[in-house]
């Protein structure tokens, strides 16, 4: 959960300083604690952190008027109630931080083996043990309520701690466990997004994506975050391109809607004894059906006559000019202007040449040719 705060640089008098301070977990999880004792903390910094048993350590992630802002938009209200910060961390805090670290992975492949063993239906995900070494909280997803409670009692008398049980959904999970998307970049769920709201395969319907569930479902097996992103951008563009219930009817044929440019404003309409589609504006297709109501057929869809001032029609070839631009720029095709350029002889036909020429030249009597100098 990456922050950055853009009100670093801008220092407040201390007596008008929020005294409440952003604390980052493992996993992402984030809390917030009351600093009463006013020490100067810098993001970044491990601090010593009150829990409801014992203590914990993390990392500090947000101060300031920023943090104000957070607990705003979290509706979390400050009062006496939220827990408070202890200390700055001293190494030998760090010393028991990291230790209790390194049991997570080795208690949570126990643990599995445990499930297995008493064939719960569920997928524990990560074990976070408090700084202090007392407790541990044990994340899970499931489909169906679990019965855990001889699970708990085996877990509280094999590894000697108190055991918290916290179910969590797919998408927190990856979250969690964070991981690279299909775009090359960190899981949005791992770095920023927070709020996780409901995603349907009309999202996709509406920026016409393919329904491939194995395009569409990100690494938590449900429906990509980023559906939802440029959602509202497509229902607004959506609003001015018509619903064509029917076939437009021509002298030609009867022409169905192929593809839709939402935001070029062009629809495709192709017929059924053909293969090529055909590009047409808004107002063109508008014409049509009001036309096909009137009881009118039009011949094709070039005879129309362009609503407005300016024409709307546009031909393929103009819609198709960067990939005939492509052709030409790698086409294999020579230019019958240029010249063909000789060939280079090879190393052995140019040895061949020179002995040629080196060689002396004889007449019919026999005599040699070469010219020589005068004698002495």
């Amino acid at each position: 959960m990456n922050v950055f705060d853009w009100l670093s640089n801008m220092e407040a008098p201390s007596i008008h300083r929020f005294d409440v301070v952003e604390v980052k977990f493992k996993g992402g999880r984030k809390e917030y604690y009351r600093n009463p004792h006013q020490l100067d903390l810098t993001t970044g910094d491990f601090v010593v952190v009150e829990m409801q048993t014992g203590f914990h350590i993390g990392c500090v992630s947000l101060q300031g008027e920023l943090v104000r802002l957070q607990m705003l938009k979290k509706a979390i209200q400050v009062n006496d109630d939220l827990k408070v910060i202890h200390r700055v961390a001293a190494p030998k805090d760090l010393e028991k931080h990291d230790q209790a670290i390194a049991r997570d992975l080795p208690t949570m492949y126990r643990t599995r083996e445990i499930v297995k063993e008493l064939k719960l239906n569920m997928k524990l995900s990560d074990v976070e043990f408090q700084s202090d070494n007392t407790k541990a909280t044990f994340y899970y997803s499931s489909d169906e309520r679990v019965d855990f409670r001889e699970l708990i009692k085996l877990l509280a008398s094999e590894f000697k701690i108190r055991v918290e049980m916290r179910q969590i959904s797919l998408r927190q999970e990856a979250g969690r466990l964070g991981g690279i998307g299909s775009c090359g970049r960190e899981l949005c769920c791992s770095t920023w997004l927070t709020d996780f709201k409901n995603i349907t395969t009309s999202a996709a319907r509406y920026q016409n994506l393919s329904l491939n569930p194995s395009k569409l479902s990100g690494q938590c097996g449900r429906l990509k975050c980023c559906l939802n992103y440029e959602l509202e951008t497509y229902m607004d563009a959506l609003r001015d391109i018509p619903q064509v219930e029917k076939p437009l009817e021509t002298q030609k044929g009867r022409a169905t809607l192929q593809k839709t440019d939402i935001f070029r404003k062009i629809m495709w309409f192709g017929y059924s004894t053909e293969s090529t589609w055909y590009p047409l504006p808004i107002a063109r297709v508008l014409q049509i059906i009001e036309l096909n109501k009137q009881g009118v057929i039009p011949e094709s869809f070039d005879v129309l006559e362009p609503m407005g001032e300016k024409k709307e029609g546009l031909k393929i070839a103009a819609l198709n000019s960067d990939l005939e631009r492509l052709d030409k720029k790698f086409s294999t095709k020579t230019d019958p202007k240029k010249k063909k350029r000789k060939k280079k002889p090879s190393d052995g036909q140019a040895v061949q040449a020179n002995a040629n020429a080196e060689k002396p030249k004889h007449n019919q009597n026999g005599q040699s040719s070469e010219r020589r100098g005068p004698r002495q």
